[in-house]
C-alpha cells in the first residue's frame, strides 16, 4: 500500500472536537463514504489486506451500525457472504446475544443462532476501535457459534484508548491510527 493511497483515504476522515461530548475528538468517516473513488480505495486496501494475510475467509461479519457500511461490499468483493451483529432486539429468530460495558453504560449485541457454522472462519469489521468492549463482544458471540475469528478489522483505531488489549490474542488491524 503506498502512502498516497493511504492518504487518500486519510484525507476523507474528518475531525470534530467536542462531540458527542467536550473533550472528544470525533472521526467522522462520513466523507469517506460521500467519496466514491475514496471509498473504493477504502474497500481497495482492506481487500488487497485480507487477500494476503488469509487464504481462506467464510463471512465478514459487521458491528451495527457502521460495520454495515464497509462490510457488504468487501464481502462481495471476497465472494462469500456476510453476517450482520446487531443491537439487541434488531435480528428475527433465535440469537446469541451477550451483554457488554460501554464507556458511558451497558449495552447487548446479538447474532442469529445459525448465522455462522462451527469451523467456520470469520473477519469482524467496523469502522472504529475504541475502548474495544462492543468488537469484544462481537468476538464472543462468534466464538460462542463455534466459528474461528480469524481478525478483528476496521477503518481507524483510536490507540490511546488502548482497545486492542481487550482483544487479548484476536489478531487485529486498523487501516488508520490516532492517539
Amino acid at each position: 500500500m503506498s502512502e498516497e493511497t493511504l492518504r487518500r483515504v486519510r484525507d476523507c476522515v474528518r475531525p470534530f472536537p467536542d462531540f458527542p461530548v467536550p473533550g472528544v475528538l470525533f472521526r467522522d468517516i462520513s466523507p469517506l463514504l460521500k467519496d466514491p473513488a475514496a471509498f473504493r480505495t477504502l474497500i481497495d486496501l482492506l481487500e488487497d489486506h485480507l487477500r494476503a494475510s488469509f487464504p481462506k475467509i467464510d463471512f465478514i461479519a459487521g458491528l451495527d451500525s457502521r460495520g454495515f457500511l464497509i462490510g457488504p461490499p468487501l464481502a462481495q468483493r471476497l465472494d462469500i457472504g456476510f453476517v450482520p451483529i446487531r443491537k439487541k432486539g434488531k435480528l428475527p429468530g433465535p440469537t446469541e446475544s451477550v451483554c457488554y460495558t460501554l464507556e458511558y453504560g451497558k449495552a447487548e449485541l446479538e447474532i442469529q443462532s445459525d448465522a455462522v457454522e462451527p469451523g467456520q472462519k470469520v473477519v469482524i469489521v467496523d469502522d472504529l476501535l475504541a475502548t474495544g468492549g462492543t468488537m469484544c463482544a462481537a468476538c464472543e458471540l462468534v466464538k460462542r457459534l463455534k466459528a474461528e475469528v480469524l481478525e478483528c478489522l476496521v477503518i481507524i483505531e483510536l490507540k490511546s484508548l488502548k482497545g486492542v488489549e481487550k482483544l487479548d490474542s484476536i489478531p487485529f488491524y486498523s487501516l488508520l491510527q490516532y492517539d
